[in-house]
């Protein structure tokens, strides 16, 4: 597919804008080269937080009809266990970030340091999770605040590209994403998984034993590329949207919203591991009959009528 598709994020050059987001294939570098070897552009790993965690009981996931349900709680190897998984990179010939949670800005910057010794080209920081107590964004706390200080104690420790990742679901994100871009994040990741929760009426409980969970595919695409639409009018740093994204279309649609890149997840699940190079081809075929020559063209192209 060549040229068309190649395009760059925070310097770091892109075969094509498919991202696999963080949360699935990415326990270790045997599943992380399953997404490789499925046309993806760049890799993220499953969030580390300091200590191992085992996540929430099952049920911890839920299909219904336009999405997953999920409250995995985290679930990782823990960062000792990590920084040995991740110590040689060479068996990917394409881009893996780093990801990693915390419940408060020195623990996040603490594991950042340890991060930024490895050969991930980017670090990403999601600060917001729905389905997981203690990580990230608290209930009542003043999130701009609370991101700000995430980001500036995080960038004294590292020199690599910093994404930081926010939900949409967030009522003043806009703000947030300025705050931290002013305290040194190098992109805006949008959008982590939004709260929700399924009740089997036939049991009369919620389906997954945590109760509540996060929701993602389809059933959130529209208010994220919205996220994106309203973040693009306002950053001047590049954002990677994410959120129901499975075939090309969904893609071109969050490119014209301003995102550069994109990230999949829940369409891994849809369509299989090969779901990169299969959008990768969507997208092609629509930018031939469009007359677009680089996938670059796309990004912001909605503002562009106003």
């Amino acid at each position: 597919m060549g040229e068309i598709l190649e395009n760059k994020i925070c310097g770091i050059e892109l075969k094509n804008p498919f991202i696999l987001a963080s949360g699935v294939l990415g326990l270790n570098k045997e599943t992380l080269l399953i997404a490789q070897k499925g046309g993806a552009g760049a890799l993220t790993i499953k969030s580390i937080t300091l200590e191992p965690r085992e996540g929430h009981e099952t049920p911890n996931v839920a299909f219904f009809e336009v999405g997953m349900l999920n409250a995995f709680g985290y679930n990782n190897c823990g960062l000792k266990m990590a920084v040995e998984e991740f110590s040689d990179l060479s068996c990917f010939k394409i881009p893996v970030f780093g990801s990693c949670t915390a419940g408060n800005p020195n623990e996040f910057a603490n594991i950042v340091k340890w991060l930024d010794k490895l050969d991930f080209k980017a670090i990403e920081l999601p600060v917001s999770c729905p389905h997981t107590p203690g990580y990230g964004l608290l209930s009542g706390q003043n999130e701009a605040k609370f991101v700000e200080s995430v980001m500036r104690r995080c960038r004294k420790k590292t020199k690599k590209p910093i994404f930081l990742k926010i939900s949409a679901g967030l009522p003043n994100y806009v703000e947030v994403a300025i705050r931290a871009q002013k305290a040194g994040a190098d992109a805006i990741v949008c959008s982590n998984t939004l709260p929700g929760m399924i009740i089997d009426i036939n049991a009369k409980s919620p389906v997954l034993s945590f109760k509540k969970g996060g929701v993602s595919g389809p059933a959130i695409r529209p208010m994220v590329v919205k996220a994106v639409y309203e973040l693009y009018k306002e950053l001047k740093v590049p954002i990677i949207g994410v959120g129901g994204i499975s075939r090309g279309e969904h893609a071109i649609e969050y490119l014209m919203a301003g995102a550069s890149a994109v990230g999949i997840a829940t369409g891994v699940l849809q369509r299989g591991p090969s779901v990169f190079r299969k959008c990768s081809g969507e997208v092609v075929s629509w930018m031939k009959e469009h007359h677009y020559k680089n996938v670059s063209e796309l990004v912001g192209v909605a503002h562009e009528r106003i």
